[in-house]
């Protein structure tokens, strides 16, 4: 019998599985704003041909006679239907029964312009209906002839990759990392690194990395005088915009540490005999310094005189707007957006799409590389909103360098271990969550550290089940791969610190991915979804104080314009109108949630409804933060709680988990997305 007698009847006899799948787009309006002319017309023509996309199933089994990987399934989708904005295309399979188990699918587009692919679904085979996830854009193939791969949800660590889907592993992570030349195209996915603005970078100005393109260079409050009195001045402090900078006194004197050359002598002029005659003989000085008991009441200058009454109000204009560009640019910016965007472009060019971890941390990184590169277009580029309307004016990125240098670090960034750097905690065995809070009535602490402990209570399962030894985290090359390349390229300029976390168990692993999720959900909420609430009202935090306080080297006409009319002085010294307008739109848009905004706990990852224990513990985060709901409504009906509670204050909403559309000022989403 010749050999082609052979395949002939090895093919009549094959057995097959037909399959059917469904593709699914979303429409979005610059998808069609931008699909206008000859390329529509042409694009159409491909549809009408039902040749919309190439669809390739791969296998995840090797060829037992090659050796090598099997060759795809093919057939081309095309479009059956529309709902809203979901549009449906078919495609259809024979697949061998001895194909193996669909490991990965590769996608080809069609027409001229990227669309956004939901999902896939194929129906037919033998274990149930295969749903691989996709939420991403493809690129047309004239613009790249690679097709996109997209791995099945089960998730693999390297060592356990299917021996078919090894090399679609390693093929799909080189064309992520990119060869770091050239100017990056609209459709390219390159993850690489690079520096905001060329003086950026080195000893002199750190900062964390961006990613490389190539190209060169509110509720409102209620009582509308609350501004005015030294309670909400106080209160602000714990509750409001910025609850994250606050310290306790742990030295005194107090004492400057710029140089006296170039600023002024580091004597402070808060002496013990002004602080004692402010605290009114509660108890000294030293005392207060060595039990470390937090001054819970805020005392005005004593005799308070019309004048000295007035001169108090700008100097707290004057703390509040210098307060204002330190939230911007450090608590808000630099801590949550900036510091993020290297553990996003480490991940995607070191952790595989099927690698656990990577599906862990997706959530939390959706849109804020977009959302980061708005920022510095509009908001810290240079003469951008920042600078023209904040103090720090054109200093505001080396001002944010500068404390990047001498503040950031890693290993504080998770909630625990900034309320204790701060001197706001102290660790004890016997207080919820390990830690004595100084001052009892901190809701940021005190409802973060709840949020805290649900999301650590989350991870902890997750790496457990993947991780079950210590040498499993050791022995994953790309999980090894991602933290080195976040500490040596992401955060190069703090590379040698020697208080970067190791990665070499499971406790390990926890602290670090607990670290990034709570920044980019609780750390940023918290900063964020409050600014027009206390900022959209402008005496109420100033984002700028345009003129000196009064009594610093003025001239007579000055001081005689303030004793006459001493709120013109003050309102002289908040932002211009332009500025202050400018601000407050600014403001609106980021407090804003979107309709589509993807909350804490709050949607099943496809991958993670795979697993049935991993989606077992998704459900119990998901209870834990329905308690924390109530447990925030609780605590604001507690008229005890006077920072959160009481006539005419603001409750304290900021994390609570869930929220409606729109400025709410409460809401955790999962992600810097905004």
């Amino acid at each position: 019998m010749s050999n082609n007698i052979r395949a002939s009847v090895a093919k009549s006899t094959e057995k097959f599985v037909k399959v059917k799948g469904i593709v699914t787009t979303r429409l979005t309006i610059v998808g069609a704003l931008s699909h206008l002319g000859l390329n529509r017309a042409l694009d159409d023509l491909t549809d009408l041909a039902k040749r919309t996309f190439l669809i390739e199933l791969v296998s995840s089994e090797l060829d037992p006679k090659s050796g090598e990987e099997k060759e795809p399934l093919k057939d081309f989708a095309h479009w059956i239907g529309q709902q809203g904005d979901q549009v449906s295309h078919e495609c259809e399979f024979k697949v061998p029964e001895d194909f193996g188990e669909i490991g990965a699918v590769l996608v080809e587009n069609q027409h001229h312009k990227e669309m956004f692919l939901k999902d896939t679904v194929f129906n037919g085979f033998p274990y149930g209906p295969l749903h691989i996830n996709c939420e991403s854009w493809v690129h047309s193939k004239f613009n790249n002839r690679d097709k996109r791969i997209f791995f099945s949800n089960k998730s693999y660590l390297p060592s356990e990759t299917p021996v078919g889907l090894q090399k679609l592993r390693e093929i799909e992570l080189a064309r992520l990392r990119g060869d770091g030349q050239g100017e990056r195209n609209q459709y390219e996915r390159i993850y690489d690194y690079d520096l905001a603005r060329t003086v950026l970078g080195g000893h002199d100005h750190p900062y964390p990395r961006r990613c490389r393109t190539g190209r060169h260079q509110p509720k409102k409050v209620r009582d509308k005088f609350a501004w005015l009195k030294d309670e909400e001045f106080s209160r602000q402090t714990l509750a409001g915009l910025n609850p994250c900078s606050i310290q306790l006194v742990k030295d005194w004197p107090l004492k400057s540490e710029l140089d006296p050359e170039i600023y002024a002598p580091q004597d402070s002029l808060i002496t013990t005999e002004l602080v004692e005659r402010q605290i009114r003989g509660i108890m000294t000085v030293q005392e207060t310094t060595k039990w470390r008991q937090a001054l819970l009441d805020v005392f005005t200058p004593s005799r308070c005189n019309a004048t000295s009454c007035w001169l108090w109000k700008l100097a707290k204009a004057h703390v509040t707007s210098h307060d204002s560009g330190y939230h911007q640019l450090y608590s808000h910016w630099l801590r949550t957006h900036c510091a993020t965007e290297p553990y996003i472009i480490a991940a995607n060019r070191q952790l595989s799409g099927m690698h656990p971890i990577y599906r862990l941390l997706f959530p939390h990184f959706r849109y804020t590389m977009e959302i980061n590169a708005l920022a510095r277009q509009k908001l810290i580029n240079a003469a951008g909103i920042i600078e023209s309307a904040f103090s720090p004016g054109k200093y505001s990125i080396e001002m944010s360098s500068a404390i990047y240098g001498k503040e950031w670090r890693f290993d504080q960034e998770a909630l625990p271990a900034d309320l204790i750097r701060r001197g706001l905690a102290v660790e004890d065995p016997t207080a919820d969550h390990g830690l004595k809070l100084i001052i009892e009535d901190y809701p940021n602490a005190n409802d973060g550290l709840v949020l805290y402990d649900a999301l650590k209570e989350w991870v902890s399962f997750y790496v457990n089940h993947y991780y079950p030894k210590s040498e499993d985290v050791e022995s994953d090359t790309e999980l090894q791969a991602w933290w080195k390349e976040v500490r040596t390229k992401g955060h190069e300029d703090k590379k040698d610190e020697p208080w970067w976390p190791v990665l070499k168990n499971q406790d390990d692993l926890i602290g670090i991915l607990t670290t990034i999720i709570w920044v980019t959900s609780g750390q940023h909420a918290a900063v964020n979804f409050g600014q027009y609430h206390y900022a959209g009202y402008v005496p109420n935090r100033p984002t700028i104080a345009r003129t000196n306080i009064p009594v610093e080297d003025p001239t007579d006409e000055e001081f005689k314009s303030f004793l006459t009319r001493p709120e013109s002085t003050l309102l002289d010294c908040f932002p211009t109108q332009v500025q202050a307008t400018t601000v407050m739109a600014v403001l609106d848009v980021l407090s804003n949630h979107s309709p589509d905004e993807e909350y804490i706990g709050g949607e099943l990852e496809p991958a993670w409804a795979e697993d049935p224990q991993i989606k077992a513990a998704f459900e119990r985060f998901q209870g834990d933060l329905k308690k924390l709901e109530g447990i925030i409504d609780g605590r604001n009906a507690d008229f005890n709680l006077k920072n959160r509670a009481g006539a005419g204050v603001v409750p304290y909403e900021l994390l609570k988990p869930y929220s409606e559309h729109g400025v709410t000022g409460m809401g955790v989403p999962n992600s810097i997305s905004i």
